[in-house]
């Protein structure tokens, strides 16, 4: 019997190398007299939930690569996620968010607070009304899923540690007749849960 070749591993250097590159990707079309960058498909990336990145089933581990891949990340109107250069557009898949909230630094306190959240690729972001925290509830378990906006409709997932310190310096609003738990940023207060919810989370 003929053994079986071994394929080499995909090698996301080379992909980073070709997106970066953004003269060299091919041709694109012209739509309106602007260019449009040429559709390529799905590459067989994948974002998980934790916010590893997965090429062909194995995980990318040189973070230079992933801030690199992260910079031209786009998401569209019907939620599609893609690497998009001026030139060529590639789909990925995406678990829940395609970034993670590691770290937040609290400066001031109350009405005067400011948030600024540090993502999983470094992107530093200041809650405001532009970027702000929102949170949904599973309807079977009601566990919250904290995101906050990054840029042009990418999230960032709220790690449980992270949320857990918002939750230590929340406060309770009433906000249009309703009263709920959550913080303030850069003159803004951003809901957590009513306090209901919170106090069910905390039990």
């Amino acid at each position: 019997m003929a053994k079986r070749k071994n394929t080499p591993a995909p090698d996301p250097a080379a992909l980073a190398k070709a997106l970066s590159s953004h003269g060299t990707g091919g041709p694109s079309g012209v739509k309106g007299g602007l260019r449009v960058p040429v559709l390529r498909g799905d590459i067989g990336m994948r974002i998980a939930r934790d916010g590893t990145w997965f090429y062909h089933g194995s995980p990318i581990t040189r973070k230079p690569l992933v801030k690199l891949f992260s910079t031209v990340l786009v998401r569209d109107s019907d939620d599609e996620f893609y690497l998009e250069t001026p030139v060529e557009k590639c789909r990925i898949s995406v678990d829940d968010a395609p970034f993670v909230a590691v770290e937040v630094d609290i400066h001031g306190d109350g009405r005067n607070q400011s948030l600024t959240f540090r993502t999983n690729v470094d992107d530093q972001i200041t809650v405001n009304e532009a970027n702000p925290i929102h949170v949904t509830f599973d309807s079977a378990t009601a566990e919250p899923s904290p995101y906050v906006l990054v840029r042009d409709r990418l999230e960032a997932l709220i790690v449980r540690a992270v949320y857990y310190e918002l939750a230590e310096i929340g406060c309770e609003e009433e906000v249009e007749g309703e009263q709920l738990f959550g913080v303030w940023s850069e003159g803004a207060f951003f809901p957590l849960g009513r306090l209901e919810e919170e106090a069910a989370n905390n039990a």
